[in-house]
């Protein structure tokens, strides 16, 4: 079987978090299989249309490493990929649908509808609608047709095959929803815009879709596009129902909280890899289990485990999900980041990467400093190294490095205060001569020799020593190591530091 899956936003707004997770889920599972996956774009409901929303799909589809096979821009043989544009395909389904007699034109004005499921919920009836139209000759509907009357094409609900159990890849079997759908749902408006549940099994039949993963709030649905499969005689895909996504105070994600889009979390500097890693531990990692319940067949990621594409490819698996709703947790994702950040910059070129994408951040947040060369920045970062959770971090975690530290500060000051002003100096006055002696000592390894040598002169315990060092290189309490942080700013840099603080302290 050829493996074709579709991701179909609405261009209603920004992607968020939970579509993200449905893209990649469809992407995980057509690589996996190799197949390939479509971006549909249901635009069919003009009114939410917001300007800009598919470029902004596409955008964080893209920063995301989500490549999708076929859709705007990269047409194939199952376009158009817009919704909107194949309004007469939708138009000829339903006629079929007419002539077949499974379903028929309502000519009920917007307030008569109203009216009646008013009327209908009053008397305690379950009913949407009271099937007013159904009854109409097909000579009455044809006059009003040619009248030019208004109408839209309802699904007849008494009319449908026989029912099949419903099985969800996620889910498991169903029961049987009916009930809890609207009567005779409308499938074509009078705008002759199809409702998502035709356009949806017309678009899947059409371009061959396999499998359909997509959102938990689509399986009450499920029913109704199964009926449709089964009226136009047609073969339906299998279906996975992904468990919905949660914010930390455990509501549910909306496109209208710009918090939760995906592109924010670009601009905030969270790393694509990290993202992705975190969304697809969102709801997998329960092992898929045999037909008897009671041994895994599968083995899941761990539920903190760090893995690139390739390998939440290989390990994938839609059975190994969970039904469950899922709370995205932020240190989750700080976890997650912080590690594929560590993975990147395993090698010179990873470091540097990163530096060239702060560089612009580093310079606006130190106008006046000659130290921000992306060259510069990326040694820093080596400094740093386990210290960044995410990249955007690096000016304020370390900002003497750009900048001569602030020793005005409450930290700073509190730091002073644990060092006798004698100790202090005795630090700095053994330290100052030591580093000037050794001009060659360039590496961490030479730089931690030469700072315990001293160490050993002074007479002071080796924390002690370092504090002092610390205060007076950085005024913050916690950093790389004394070495490398002397390694990063250089001799020269280190030694006017140190002279300063001196200098300060006799003042003080």
């Amino acid at each position: 079987m050829t493996v074709l899956l579709r991701f179909a936003p609405s261009p209603t707004g920004a992607l968020h978090l939970g579509g993200l997770r449905t893209a990649l889920y469809n992407h995980l599972f057509a690589k996996k299989h190799g197949g390939q996956w479509i971006l549909r774009i249901e635009d069919t409901d003009a009114s939410r249309y917001v300007p800009g929303a598919v470029d902004g799909i596409r955008s964080a589809l893209s920063w995301a490493g989500l490549s999708y096979d076929f859709g705007p821009g990269l047409d194939g043989p199952h376009g158009p990929y817009h919704q909107s544009e194949r309004l007469d395909l939708y138009r000829s389904y339903a006629h079929r649908l007419l002539e077949s007699g499974h379903a028929y034109r309502c000519f009920c004005s917007p307030d008569k509808l109203t009216a009646t499921r008013e009327r209908l919920a009053r008397t305690g009836s379950n009913s949407t609608y009271d099937k007013a139209c159904l009854h109409l000759t097909e000579e009455e509907v044809a006059r009003r047709v040619r009248a030019g009357e208004k109408s839209i094409v309802r699904l007849h609900d008494g009319r449908l095959p026989e029912y099949i159990p419903a099985h969800d890849i996620v889910f498991g079997d169903l029961r049987d929803a009916h009930a809890s759908l609207p009567t005779d749902p409308v499938l074509l408006k009078s705008d002759l815009f199809p409702t998502y549940h035709l356009a949806s099994v017309v678009d899947d039949h059409e371009m061959g879709i396999s499998h359909v993963i997509r959102g938990e709030e689509w399986l009450p649905s499920l029913p109704l596009h199964l009926d449709l499969y089964s009226c136009l005689s047609l073969k339906p895909p299998q279906f996975a129902h992904l468990p919905i996504l949660l914010n930390p105070d455990g509501s549910k994600m909306s496109k209208r909280k710009s918090s939760v889009a995906a592109l924010e979390f670009m601009k905030k500097g969270w790393e694509p890899e990290a993202l992705i890693n975190w969304l697809a531990l969102a709801g997998w990692g329960q092992a898929a289990r045999s037909p008897s319940d009671s041994i895994p067949t599968t083995r899941s990621p761990e539920s903190m485990a760090t893995l690139t594409l390739p390998e939440l490819i290989e390990q994938f698996d839609l059975a190994s999900l969970t039904h469950r709703r899922q709370v995205l947790e932020p240190a989750k994702l700080e976890y997650l980041n912080k590690h594929h950040l560590m993975r990147s910059w395993k090698n010179d070129q990873g470091a540097l990467y990163h530096a060239h994408r702060i560089h612009g951040l580093v310079r606006a947040s130190f106008p006046a400093s000659q130290y921000t060369t992306p060259e510069y920045i990326a040694k820093v970062i080596h400094a740093l190294q386990g210290r960044i959770t995410n990249i955007q971090d690096v000016p304020s975690l370390a900002p003497y490095f750009f900048v001569d530290p602030n020793h005005s500060t409450p930290e700073a000051q509190f730091m002073n205060k644990s060092i006798s002003s004698d100790d202090y100096r005795r630090a700095l006055e053994v330290t100052i001569p030591r580093l000037k002696a050794e001009p060659n000592a360039r590496s961490v390894s030479d730089l931690s020799s030469l700072l315990h040598a001293a160490c050993d002169l002074t007479g002071l315990k080796q924390k002690l020593f370092m504090t002092a060092l610390r205060h007076a290189l950085t005024a913050m309490k916690t950093g790389p190591t004394i070495p490398e942080t002397i390694d990063v700013l250089g001799l020269e840099r280190t030694v006017i530091r140190l002279k300063d603080a001196l200098a300060n302290s006799h003042t003080a």
